[in-house]
């Protein structure tokens, strides 16, 4: 049982205390994995802004699969998969809380499923976060501080599911897979709640 680790680094002894399974020594190799995929997700949401502003922008959509799937540019100035729209300031100093608070907790951090998690999300954050500091629509001039607009270009199921783009993906899905790994007691240092403590009392 000794070589063997549960998820997240903490090793399988079978010793729990107060039903919390040991954090595993080290998170390097976590931070590493979480360094590694903010900038994949940053820069692969970035590239594919680019190519569609070039090819799409102030053009008829491109539909990959008719009714299902097509692409087409947006400006949206609220949140993921345009929501809020109008309250571009409010979501920038959200996103930006976001990011800071996703790298104060990667101090801690010894998960490796929570070091996937926050690096989707992170690199989600900072690809629409980028967006709304520097990015603003053609021909509407220079933003205002704080006031760019988000590009969404991915459309499922046109008519009936709002425009989306690849940092809001990633953030989603991030988002799922927090709830699931707290839900199953997963913690970001590594440990996990067993629940073994709640039986116990």
């Amino acid at each position: 049982m000794r070589g063997l680790q549960a998820a997240g680094g903490a090793p399988l002894t079978g010793d729990t205390v107060d039903g919390v399974v040991p954090a595993a020594p080290s998170g390097v190799r976590r931070i590493a994995v979480l360094a590694t995929i903010v900038p994949i997700v940053y820069f692969l949401d970035l590239i594919t802004k680019t190519i569609v502003l070039r090819t799409l922008e102030g053009r008829e959509p491109f539909v990959v699969i008719p009714g299902l799937l097509q692409f087409r540019v947006i400006f949206n100035s609220g949140a993921a998969f345009s929501i809020g729209t109008g309250m571009t300031i409010v979501f920038t100093f959200v996103a930006a809380g976001v990011v800071i608070a996703i790298l104060r907790t990667a101090r801690h951090l010894r998960s490796l499923p929570w070091a996937i998690t926050l690096g989707l999300m992170l690199g989600g954050a900072l690809g629409n976060l980028t967006d709304r500091l520097l990015r603003w629509p053609s021909g509407f001039g220079r933003p205002s501080p704080f006031q760019g607009h988000v590009v969404d270009f991915i459309e499922t199921f046109p008519g009936h599911f709002p425009v989306w783009n690849v940092a809001d993906s990633a953030i989603v899905c991030g988002g799922i897979l927090a709830v699931l790994l707290a839900w199953r007691g997963y913690q970001i240092d590594g440990t996990r709640d067993t629940g073994e403590h709640k039986s116990n009392g």
